[in-house]
């Protein structure tokens, strides 16, 4: 796309889901996939930079991942497309919405970052890149312990040196995407009643990285937009509680 080849994976079949990935999880089809891909045909995009896709110097802003999916989306044809985005991809997917939103038919933003709602010198977003393997399973999972088994983090025991590669490279593409400032842009939030689509804003009840309170805020700030926990589950509501976390998903896109 826009002379960036991108890896995609795709499975399943139905209306086209797009499914935007965060930023500290490994690019690679996921048990949640899997399950959606039972009633959508779900594409799931490697952001440049991330897993086997390109990052050409032309692209090093959230704005540019935005017209990029915006033109991925056109190419797949004239049907409206369900797009679910997560934390760093939700703020992609946001951003895609206020720009754009007549190939849209739902939006999902899942513990999405991108916006501010506080003042300048308070934190509305941890920020992850400094913390330790520990440290971020903490504050990113309800339960860390089953975090620190079924999410590869640099650090964790007997991870290949291929995997460990990917997922730094992934923070590098990340850092360069979000740094300054970080995870947000000062503006967004009031343009977010520009999405004239049906939106869930989808959360995870122990997320201590963007707590719920920031999550209602997103979800305030865009007409109509529902809102719903996900009890048990951390920033990663997907992992942690994957058939929850698909039944919320399933429900409000067969709407």
């Amino acid at each position: 796309m826009d002379g960036v080849t991108l890896q995609v994976l795709q499975g399943g079949q139905g209306p086209p889901l797009l499914v935007l990935h965060d930023c500290e999880v490994m690019t690679e089809w996921q048990p949640y996939h899997a399950a959606l891909a039972t009633h959508f045909t779900v594409l799931v995009p490697s952001h440049p930079g991330f897993g086997g896709s390109q990052r050409p110097e032309t692209i090093d802003s959230i704005d540019d991942l935005a017209y990029l999916y915006l033109d991925f989306i056109a190419g797949l044809g004239p049907q409206s497309v369900d797009i679910l985005g997560l934390g760093m991809g939700g703020w992609i997917a946001a951003e895609m919405a206020v720009r754009c939103s007549h190939s849209l038919r739902h939006l999902v933003l899942a513990d999405a970052v991108g916006i501010k709602i506080s003042g300048r010198t308070e934190v509305d977003i941890v920020e992850t890149f400094i913390l330790s393997r520990g440290q971020l399973l903490e504050v990113g999972w309800h339960d860390a312990a089953l975090g620190a088994e079924h999410m590869k983090l640099p650090g964790t025991p007997g991870l290949p040196d291929a995997e460990l590669l990917t997922l730094i490279r992934n923070r590098e593409a990340a850092a360069r995407f979000t740094w300054k400032p970080f995870m947000h842009n000062p503006v967004l939030r009031r343009w977010l009643h520009r999405i004239i689509v049906p939106t869930l804003v989808l959360w995870g009840e122990s997320d201590r990285i963007v707590r719920p309170d920031y999550g209602r805020a997103f979800q305030q700030a865009i007409p109509g937009a529902q809102f719903q926990l996900i009890p048990a589950a951390g920033h990663y509501p997907y992992l942690e509680q994957p058939g929850a976390f698909v039944a919320s998903v399933t429900a409000f896109l067969s709407e």
